[in-house]
C-alpha cells in the first residue's frame, strides 16, 4: 500500500517557478493570440459562416485556457503563502495583464449577446459542447453596457474589488491565535484554533471561539470597512449601471438558477429552524448542560476523540470511494499521485479547504489543512469530491467543464456521505459512532442553515450598507440573525457580532453561500434515492457529474426527475434531517 505524507503541493503541470522562461513566453504566447483573435473582429456578421464562427470560438478557447493556467498559477502560488512577496506580486501582475487582455477581446461576447434570435439558433444549432456556454452569453444581453464601459469595469475591478479582497485575505491570513491548554499558552494557525471548537473540555471551547473573535474583533472596523466598499462597488455596478434588480440577481443568474428558485429554497430553510433548535436542545441534554451556549454548537456528545493519521484519511476515504464505485478511487489517487494535494499546516498558508481546476484535462489541486479529525477526513473526501466532479466532465471544453456553484456541490457531499457511512459501518466503538452519528446533523447545520442565515445577512447588509449603516449596525444586525436562527435552544454571547468579518465568501463571491444548502439539501434526496436504488441510481448520479457545466441546472435536474422550483423538494431534504434527529431523540 502507498504510504502518503503530508506535502505541500506541486504547481509544475503549470509552470516551473516564478522566474521560469516558461512563464514568460505564456504571457508573450498570450499577447500575441490576442493580437490575432483582434484581427477577426471584421468577420464577425450576422452572415458569418458555422465553421468561421467555431475557428473563432476556438481561438478564443486557447485564449482562455493560457489564461487560465497563468491565473490558477498565480492564486495557487499565494493560497500556498499568502504572506509571500513574489506570489503576491506576481497574483498582481497577472490580474492587470489578464484584465487588459479581457478588454480586447470583449468585442467578441459584445457582439454575440446582439445576435439576432435567428441567426444565433443557426450558429448555435452547429455549436456542439459550446452551446450552452453561448446561450449563457445571452442571458446577460439586458445587463451588458458598452464596450467602452465594460473596458473600464473590467480595469476598475483590478484595483478596486479585487485589491480589496487580495488586501483582505492578505489581513487575515497572517491571523495567528494564543490559547491556553492545560496550562500552557500555544500560538496557533486559525485551523489549529478550530480543532479547539469541537473539545469535550466546555472552557477550551468558549476560550477558542473568544480568541477568534477577539482577534478578528481588533481588525473589525478595519474588515468591515472593506466589506462596505465591496458591497458598494457591487451595488454601484450591478444594481447601478447593470439594472439587475436586487443584489442577489447577479448571482442567481450566473448560476442559471430563478430568482424565484432560491427565494423558495431560502423561504423553506427558515421555516424549518425549528429542526435544528431541537437538535441543539438535544444536545445540551446529553452533555449536560441547560442550554448550548454559541461555543458549545459542535461539542462531542462524548469524550471520544479519535485521530487518524493523514495516511489512514486517505486510505478511509479511497476505500469508501471504492465501494461505491472503482472509478471514483481511481480519480481520487490522481490527485495525490500528481503532488496536487497541499495538506500541510502552516503559518501564512491560506486556512480551509478548497479544490481548483484550472484546465479540464490537468488533475485538479486540493488544498486542505489536516490534522487528523474525523472532520478532517471528511473535508478530504468532499474536495476530491470536487475533482472527481471535474475529472468526469474532462471531456468538455473550458467553458462547459465547470457545473454552476449550486451543483458544484453534488459529488463532494455525495463523496463525504459515502465516507460516513463506511464509518458508521466499521467502527467498533460506540462512543465514536455516536459522535459521528451526531456529526452529521451538526455537518447538515453548518452547510445548510449556517449558509442559509448567511445569505439572509448579505441580502439585509447589502440594504443596510446602502442605507449607510456603520460597522458596528452591520454587526448587531449579525447578531439578530444568530439569534433569530437559535431561537431559544442557543445562548449567543456578544462577541458573535464579529463572525461575519470572518467569512471570506461573503466577500470574495458574495451570496455564493446559499449553493452549500441547495448542493446539501439535493444530496440529500439522490443519497436516499441510492439507498433505495442501489446500483440502478449509478447512471443518474454520473449523468449529473459528467453533465459539468454544459446543460442548465433545472433542466438537468428535470432529467432525473428533480423539480427544484417545488417547495416539497426542499422540504423533502428538511425532513431527511427530522427523521434523523427524531432518531436521535428515541436514543437519548
Amino acid at each position: 500500500m502507498t504510504e502518503f505524507q503530508q506535502t505541500r503541493w506541486t504547481l509544475q503541470d503549470l509552470f516551473p517557478g516564478t522566474d521560469s522562461p516558461e512563464l514568460e513566453a505564456a504571457f508573450t504566447d498570450l499577447k500575441t493570440r490576442v493580437e490575432a483573435f483582434v484581427l477577426v473582429r471584421p468577420k464577425l456578421n450576422e452572415n458569418i459562416s458555422s465553421a468561421d464562427f467555431l475557428a473563432i470560438v476556438r481561438q478564443l478557447e486557447e485564449i482562455t485556457r493560457l489564461g487560465s493556467r497563468l491565473g490558477g498559477f498565480s492564486g495557487l502560488l499565494f493560497s500556498e503563502d499568502t504572506q509571500n512577496p513574489a506570489a503576491v506580486t506576481l497574483m498582481a501582475k497577472v490580474d492587470q495583464f489578464l484584465a487588459g487582455l479581457t478588454n480586447e477581446t470583449l468585442f467578441f461576447t459584445l457582439w454575440w449577446k446582439d445576435v439576432s434570435d435567428a441567426a444565433a439558433e443557426r450558429l448555435m444549432a452547429d455549436s456542439g459542447d459550446y452551446r450552452y456556454w453561448l446561450e449563457e452569453i445571452r442571458h446577460y444581453k439586458p445587463h451588458t453596457l458598452t464596450e467602452p464601459e465594460e473596458r473600464i469595469i473590467n480595469i476598475k475591478n483590478v484595483t478596486g474589488s479585487n485589491a480589496l479582497n487580495t488586501l483582505y485575505s492578505s489581513i487575515t491570513n497572517r491571523y495567528t491565535f494564543q490559547l491556553e491548554i492545560n496550562g500552557e499558552t500555544r500560538e496557533m494557525t486559525r485551523g489549529e484554533l478550530m480543532v479547539h471548537v469541537r473539545q469535550p473540555d466546555p472552557g477550551v471551547r468558549a476560550r477558542a471561539y473568544q480568541e477568534l473573535y477577539r482577534v478578528y474583533g481588533q481588525d473589525a472596523p478595519i474588515l468591515g470597512q472593506i466589506y462596505q466598499y465591496l458591497v458598494r462597488d457591487w451595488h454601484a455596478e450591478n444594481l447601478g449601471l447593470r439594472k439587475y434588480g436586487k443584489p442577489i440577481a447577479p448571482r442567481n443568474l450566473a448560476n442559471d438558477l430563478p430568482d424565484e428558485v432560491v427565494d423558495t429554497l431560502l423561504d423553506v430553510a427558515r421555516q424549518n429552524a425549528v429542526i435544528f433548535q431541537r437538535f441543539f436542545r438535544l444536545k445540551a441534554r446529553l452533555i449536560g448542560m441547560d442550554r448550548l451556549r454559541r461555543y458549545d454548537l459542535y461539542a462531542p456528545v462524548s469524550a471520544a476523540d479519535k485521530r487518524y493519521p493523514f495516511n489512514q484519511g486517505a486510505a478511509m476515504v479511497f476505500d469508501a470511494f471504492r465501494q461505491f464505485d472503482p472509478r471514483l478511487e481511481e480519480m481520487a489517487r490522481r490527485v495525490f499521485d500528481r503532488n496536487h494535494l497541499d495538506s500541510e499546516i502552516r503559518k501564512g498558508k491560506r486556512g480551509g479547504a478548497f479544490c481548483a481546476t484550472i484546465l479540464p484535462e490537468v488533475t485538479p489541486w486540493v488544498l486542505l489543512n489536516y490534522q487528523g479529525r474525523v472532520d478532517d477526513v471528511s473535508t478530504m473526501a468532499h474536495e476530491l469530491g470536487h475533482a472527481i466532479h471535474s475529472m468526469l466532465a474532462a471531456h468538455h471544453s473550458i467553458f462547459t467543464n465547470h457545473a454552476c456553484l449550486p451543483l458544484a456541490e453534488t459529488a463532494s457531499t455525495f463523496g463525504e456521505m459515502v465516507l460516513v457511512d463506511k464509518l458508521l459501518a466499521e467502527e467498533p466503538d460506540p462512543a465514536v459512532r455516536r459522535d459521528i452519528l451526531f456529526g452529521q446533523v451538526d455537518d447538515a447545520y453548518a452547510t445548510i442553515q449556517r449558509q442559509v442565515f448567511f445569505a439572509l445577512f448579505e441580502k439585509q447588509a447589502h440594504e443596510m450598507v446602502q442605507a449607510d449603516a456603520s460597522v458596528d449596525e452591520l454587526a448587531a444586525a449579525y447578531l439578530e440573525n444568530l439569534k433569530s436562527q437559535f431561537g431559544d435552544a442557543v445562548d449567543v454571547s456578544e462577541e458573535f457580532q464579529w463572525e461575519w468579518v470572518s467569512i471570506p465568501h461573503i466577500y470574495e463571491v458574495p451570496f455564493y453561500v446559499y449553493a452549500y444548502a441547495f448542493g446539501q439539501l439535493l444530496v440529500l434526496s439522490l443519497y436516499e434515492q441510492y439507498r433505495q436504488e442501489g446500483e440502478a441510481f449509478k447512471p443518474r448520479y454520473f449523468k449529473i457529474l459528467s453533465t459539468g457545466g454544459s446543460e442548465a441546472p433545472v433542466k438537468l435536474l428535470s432529467s432525473v426527475g428533480i423539480d427544484v422550483r417545488q417547495a416539497a423538494f426542499w422540504q423533502g431534504g428538511f425532513n431527511v434531517i427530522d427523521s434523523l434527529v427524531t432518531q436521535l431523540e428515541s436514543l437519548a
